[in-house]
């Protein structure tokens, strides 16, 4: 019998995508090669709804302050031949206490897996209050004190080497049997131009608004948000959709075109690429920002396409409105791309061997 995986994370199960295109996809998997799986969650579901809403400042700190007790349970009762997977985080806020007592009085080896730069703040402005209780200063610590390193991509495991050297870079991957598991419509009309993302990644379409205002003029389409949140975007091609995790492919579907443009800055230089790994499994043609992992997902003019200034995001989006052939050839190359190198089971094998090394 193979050893039990202890999973320490800090959302429930089935609620942050950070942790379910990281590791959750693979947890059947695992379970299938003999694997048990003990999963434990810093933050309950209670809790977890009300992180992002605004007040219930009491409710949040007593719920907080249950976690830490449920953690801390969670870690006297530890096996000696459990492998520990922490991702990002033992605990939400505060000091790496955990990680401490996990390393360093029960002596005990850790995997510590993160697919963003965890270092930096980055906050909801529900919660900008608060952040400062995030200690991004921990993650250092968290890495150094680790027996190994699994993370998203070059940048991170850049950061992160002089910390601790045995370091495994695991892409963020996607399901393609049971969970991104259609095509979109290439002849759907009007095309779709889409983009899906949270509240706090809306403003990273604030440059791209002006271009689409400015298609609008000439080209019939739509312009199609899923987020949490409501964009205010002065464009008459918007179509708002709120996120549902039930209807999240079959929404993603209905884009054409998928968009996915970035500021360069040490925040998304960290990040994995998901936008653009999600359109390319649907076989939706992508548009991206040559920011970090991007310009390594996307061959440009292959399997996608990288813009840098407004006149390469209109031209390339004009480009893929009015081309039918254009819109098939480049988005069967980017599904392509995920079928080979960013699926589950393309990847499956890495994960293996983090586990058992």
């Amino acid at each position: 019998m193979k050893p039990r995986i202890v999973i320490f994370a800090p959302y429930p199960r089935g609620t942050a995508p950070s942790q379910r295109f990281r590791f959750e996809q693979y947890l059947p998997l695992l379970e299938k090669e003999g694997y048990e799986i003990v999963y434990n969650s810093f933050l309950d579901d209670k809790t977890w709804k009300l992180l992002y809403m605004e007040g219930n400042f009491v409710k949040k700190g007593l719920g907080m302050l249950g976690s830490f007790f449920k953690r801390g349970r969670s870690i006297l009762n530890l096996k000696k031949s459990d492998i520990l997977f922490v991702h990002r985080e033992m605990s939400h806020v505060g000091p790496p206490i955990f990680e401490w007592f996990v390393a360093k009085v029960l002596r005990k080896k850790y995997i510590y897996d993160f697919d963003d730069a965890i270092w930096l703040p980055n906050y909801s402005e529900v919660n900008a209050k608060a952040h400062r209780l995030k200690a991004y200063w921990k993650v250092k610590y968290c890495m150094r004190w680790a027996h190994q390193l699994s993370v998203g991509n070059d940048y991170l495991a850049d950061y992160a080497r002089p910390f601790n050297a045995n370091i495994t870079v695991v892409p963020t991957t996607i399901d393609l049997k049971n969970h991104h598991n259609l095509i979109t419509n290439y002849n759907h009309s009007p095309v779709v131009i889409g983009w899906t993302g949270t509240q706090t990644t809306l403003r990273y379409l604030e440059d791209l608004v002006p271009i689409l205002a400015e298609l609008e003029k000439e080209h019939n389409f739509i312009f199609r948000v899923i987020s949490n949140e409501k964009p205010q975007f002065n464009l008459k091609s918007l179509d708002f959709v709120p996120w549902n995790k039930e209807s999240e492919i079959k929404d993603l579907a209905t884009f054409q075109i998928g968009v996915m443009p970035l500021v360069e800055d040490q925040w998304s230089k960290g990040k994995c690429g998901f936008k653009a790994l999600q359109y390319m499994a649907l076989g939706i043609p992508t548009i991206l920002s040559p920011v970090g992992v991007n310009t390594k997902i996307v061959k440009a003019s292959v399997n996608g396409y990288l813009c840098s200034s407004p006149e390469e995001w209109k031209a390339r989006l004009v480009e893929l409105l009015t081309d039918l052939e254009k819109r098939k050839e480049i988005g069967q190359a980017g599904r392509k791309t995920i079928v080979e190198e960013y699926s589950v089971d393309s990847n499956f094998r890495k994960y293996l061997e983090v586990l058992e090394g």
